[in-house]
């Protein structure tokens, strides 16, 4: 992106302005560019991220790469990190980066968190940790991070667990690791989920719209530790009874959304009617998640086993 001088409108830029730098970082790595698409984050679907999927996949095939560092918009790139962890099977190390500031804006970031990025991807340490996020000196995995202020340059925070490692003008010191690693081979991505907040006095009409609207899936941000109120459950009933998934998290910015009160609307309630609950993703990355599992799974348990990972 590029700021006007005149007006002060964001805009993209004809290129990316990284590669105006490629021939200077040529010390650090053999740079090899692939330029897929040039999009503002708000307008990258599935479609694009499958896309990355199956360009890194390809290039893997071909020939011999050591890392790879994806260059991103911030409002979408938690959603792309991790439908890559979730998708892709490479070993090798895998990094997404951003920038807050615009490539002509006074302290632009971007130049910076990419060669942070590469200094990742350059690193042995960094294989086999699943898909990374790296900006502003930290590493996040991309299951745990996610953007928490609009204009901040150290907006990427994972609020539960904290960054996974830090990077310094000697190198990359990681101090823990993601536990665990999830992969769903998919090859195509057409399903509609959707993704609705609930609010104090909700009630059953926007459920009923979704289900004329012939969704596959939906996600819900629910209150608390994953409760909704009252007016809202003949509207989730009618469409778990039409075998569309419904997976609770919480709205909350920490915690996990559990099966707990047993009053309407509660958890407990919202579980025995057979809502799936999420273990502690927010809602943008339960969205990813549940388009990918119906990809890979048609039958409710079996999408409700994926959620317990």
């Amino acid at each position: 992106m590029t700021e006007d001088s005149r007006t002060g409108a964001v805009i993209p830029s004809e290129e990316n302005p990284m590669k105006l730098h490629s021939g200077a970082l040529s010390e650090m790595a053999h740079l090899i560019i692939d330029e897929p698409f040039n999009l503002p984050s708000p307008h990258i679907t599935a479609k694009e991220m499958l896309n990355i999927k199956m360009r890194i996949d390809h290039a893997l095939s071909v020939q011999h790469i050591d890392g790879i560092v994806i260059t991103h918009g911030t409002d979408t790139l938690e959603e792309t990190a991790y439908f890559l962890d979730l998708t892709l099977n490479a070993s090798i190390p895998v990094v997404v980066t951003g920038a807050m500031r615009s490539s002509n804006e006074i302290g632009s970031d971007g130049l910076y968190n990419f060669i942070s990025s590469i200094k990742v991807a350059t690193c042995e340490e960094a294989a086999s940790k699943g898909v990374l996020v790296v900006l502003n000196d930290e590493i996040h995995s991309a299951k745990n991070v996610t953007k928490t202020h609009t204009s901040n340059i150290s907006t990427f925070q994972s609020p539960q667990f904290g960054p996974i490692g830090i990077v310094t003008k000697r190198g990359v010191s990681f101090h823990h690791q993601p536990t665990g690693k999830e992969h769903y081979p998919i090859d195509s991505i057409h399903k509609r989920v959707a993704l609705v907040k609930a609010h104090s006095g909700m009630d059953s009409l926007l459920f009923y719209a979704l289900k004329e609207m012939k969704i596959d899936g939906l996600v819900i941000e629910a209150l608390g530790q994953g409760n909704m109120p009252p007016g809202t459950i003949e509207g989730i009933k009618s469409l778990i009874e039409s075998d569309i998934p419904i997976v609770a998290v919480s709205r909350c910015f920490n915690g996990i959304a559990q099966d707990i009160y047993g009053y309407q609307g509660g958890g407990k309630h919202l579980k025995e009617m057979g809502v799936i609950f999420s273990n502690g993703l927010n809602g943008q990355k339960a969205r990813i998640k549940l388009l990918i599992a119906l990809h890979s799974e048609s039958s409710q348990d079996a999408i409700s086993d994926i959620f317990s990972l």
